[in-house]
Order: structure tokens, then sequence, then C-alpha cells
């Protein structure tokens, strides 16, 4: 009893003394992963290159074909109001309403472009070689999740760096705090593009479906996000439907910030009319007629990052077993 009782307790003791290493292990396999994933994605030039040019491509689809339709949106809604507004107010208002879709589109399809690398391994049988090894499986996943978050808000803020080049050009109203308010959305609406292209990549396991998400992605999430046209000009059903998407509140975030300096500037030369125009580019949002606060935008764009997550977490524990999960 007492040699049973002594192995025991040395066990134990082995066993507790031994958790701290076994945890600084895990830690240090996930920061060796996490930074083979980055090097990957930036060593692959055409996946860089793709995830490159797509905002630095939307931004010049933006000044030369969307701007004048912007343009002479913003001017029929001032103008129904009965004011005039200089060219610069409308050029710094314009630019800002351009920013917010560059960069409300980007930061969730250029991390699907970025996330290529799991299905990549997986169709190259690099994630079995990975699994036969002591890295968890739960610790795989979410190096991947990590790596394409930092992937992609380096491309993101390398397209809010020419974004914001661009707007001082047209006409610059934005203060310190507008400026950093925008870093904070870009960076919280690609955690949504990384958990959302995440949970959809884990079920794909060829190029060719990647590919496929990948062009749904990019040419449907603009239009039902409110990026390339007012909510305003879809019908009541599809608006409501709409509201219940997480990257709507994102591309409103966006645009109260990228517009925010204009708005202050609007306030000061006509009050009355300022709540409406907001309104009419999507700045004001309400939820079956109740009017969404800003608090209540982050909310829903972080609960949802939250949600995403843990449902990928826990998709790759079912699909892997309970063992190293």
């Amino acid at each position: 009893m007492n040699g049973t009782a002594t192995k025991k307790i040395t066990t134990e003791n082995g066993g507790k003394h031994n958790e701290p290493r076994m945890k600084n292990v895990a830690a240090k396999t996930f920061g060796v992963m996490v930074k083979r994933n980055v090097k990957l994605f930036f060593k692959d030039k055409g996946m860089f290159f793709v995830s490159l040019i797509t905002p630095l491509i939307l931004l010049i689809l933006y000044g030369t074909f969307l701007w004048k339709v912007y343009e002479d949106s913003f001017l029929a809604s001032v103008q129904g109001f009965g004011q005039s507004v200089d060219t610069r107010l409308l050029k710094g208002c314009v630019g800002g309403e351009l920013l917010s879709s560059l960069l409300a589109v980007s930061c969730v399809t250029v991390a699907f472009c970025a996330n290529m690398l799991m299905v990549q391994d997986k169709v190259n049988g690099v994630d079995n070689d990975l699994k036969m090894t002591p890295v968890k499986s739960g610790t795989l996943a979410m190096s991947y999740y990590v790596a394409t978050l930092l992937s992609t808000l380096i491309v993101s803020f390398t397209a809010l760096g020419a974004g914001l080049i661009f707007i001082a050009i047209k006409g610059w109203y934005l203060s310190f705090a507008d400026v950093l308010l925008i870093i904070i959305d870009v960076m919280i609406l690609t955690a949504f593009g990384t958990a959302l292209s995440s949970l959809i990549g884990y079920f794909l396991s060829s190029q060719g479906q990647i590919s496929a998400v990948g062009t749904v992605v990019s040419s449907g999430y603009g239009f039902i996000c409110g990026a390339y046209m007012p909510l305003s000009q879809f019908p009541a059903w599809l608006q409501k439907a709409i509201m219940f998407l997480p990257g709507t509140y994102g591309t409103s975030l966006l645009r109260n910030h990228c517009m925010g300096g204009t708005f202050r500037k609007m306030a000061e030369l006509f009050p009355e009319q300022i709540e409406e125009i907001k309104k009419s580019v999507d700045c004001v949002l309400y939820f079956f007629g109740h009017k969404v606060s800003m608090g209540a935008m982050y909310a829903v764009l972080i609960g949802s990052v939250i949600a995403l997550i843990a449902a990928y977490c826990i998709v790759v524990k079912i699909k892997n077993g309970r063992k190293g999960a």
C-alpha cells in the first residue's frame, strides 16, 4: 500500500511539475506554426500578389468609376435639402465613403485569399504529416487563424495607408481620433473576415473550391454589406435581411469614422439636415425601426468574431475527435 501510494504521489507531483513545461512547449509550437504559415504566405508570390493587388485594384476602380456615382448621389442628397457644399468638402466626403467601401470589402475578401494556405496543406497532405507530430489539431487550426489574421492585417493596413493618401489629396478632414477608430474598425473587421474564412475554409479540400468561394465572396460581399450601394436602394425585405449580417455593421462603423470629419464640418453648415445625410450613406442604421447605436454595432461585430471562432474550434474538435483537440 505504501509503495503504491508513494508511486501515485510521485506520478502526480511529476505531472504537476511537467504542466508548466508542457504549456511552454505548446506555446513555442504555436509560435513556430504561426511563423511558418506567415512566411509561406509571403513566400508564395502568387498568393501574396493576389491578396495585395485586390484592394489596390478596388481603390483604382472606386476612384475612377464609382467616384462620379457617389459624388452625384451625395450632391443630389444635399441639394434636395436646399443646401450647397464646396468642392473640397464634397471630395473629402466622397473620398471617405470610397475608403470605407474599400476597407469593408478588402478586410473580408483578402482573408479568404490569405487562408488558401490551409487548403493547400490539405491538398499536399501536409496537414496529415503535421497531425502525426506532437502538434495538437487545435493548435494547428488556431495557428492558421492567427497567421491569416496577421497576413490580412498587413495587406489591410497597406490598403488603409494608400486610402489615407488618396483622401489627403482629395480633401482631408479626419482627426487623429478618426484615424485611430478606423484602425480599430479594420482590426475587428479583419478578425471577423478571418474567422469566417477559417470556418468555411476548413470544409474545403481543393484549390478549385477555395477559388470558387473566393470569387463568390469577392463579387457578392460588397453588395450585401452595403459597401457598393446604399441599403436604401435595396427592396424593403432585403434591407431587413441584410440587417442580420454582421458585415453590415462593420461597413457602417467604417463609414462613420472615414466620413466623421466631413460630417462635423457639415454640421456647422447645415446642422438640421446632417442626420438625414448620414442616413443616406448608411451611417445611421435601423433594426426593425430601432436605431442601432455605435456601441451595439461594435457588440454585434465582436460577438460575431467570438461566435465564429468558437464554431471553428468546435468543428475542428468534432472532425478530429477529442484526441489532441
